[in-house]
């Protein structure tokens, strides 16, 4: 399979060669993201092209504050086979965890009679805000040693 700059944006299907004790009770699709790949820019594929703009907002903005939000359509079509009648959007969260749930909760969820596919978009990063994601997660690292050091040492 050739790899397009953005090929990671496309749904992969769900893995059905885990064993049973691992599986779970819904079926997911596995995927690893490293700190590069996750951002607190996603977006969102397959809504509903019915004036949605307002309730996918809303809908994002359950999760924490967003800093900036569009519709992308026009800007991914030429890119990207997309579903037909359906729209999408970018949005921006001022933190990456709030993505992450976003992430977590809404994709490949019903939504006005769509079904939602949310996706990281690293490539809407500018550098400053790629310096800032790894820098906070050098932090993390380092808090998380030393609460591992000093539980070792009680």
């Amino acid at each position: 399979m050739e790899e397009t700059p953005l090929s990671h944006h496309k749904r992969l299907a769900y893995c059905t060669t885990r064993l049973q004790y691992r599986q779970g009770r819904e079926l997911k699709a596995v995927k690893v993201y490293t700190v590069a790949s996750e951002s607190r820019h996603i977006l969102i594929f397959g809504v509903p092209k019915v004036n949605l703009h307002s309730e996918i907002k809303n809908k994002l903005q359950q999760f924490g504050k967003l800093r900036s939000f569009s519709c992308v359509s026009s800007e991914m079509a030429g890119r990207i086979e997309l579903e037909a009648f359906t729209d999408v959007y970018a949005a921006q969260f001022e933190r990456l965890e709030h993505a992450r749930r976003a992430k977590r909760q809404l994709d490949a969820k019903q939504f006005f009679g769509g079904i939602l596919h949310i996706s990281y978009a690293p490539e809407r990063e500018n550098f400053q805000e790629l310096r800032e994601k790894l820098l906070q997660r050098r932090k993390e690292i380092s808090q998380r040693l030393q609460r591992n050091r000093s539980e070792q040492s009680h």
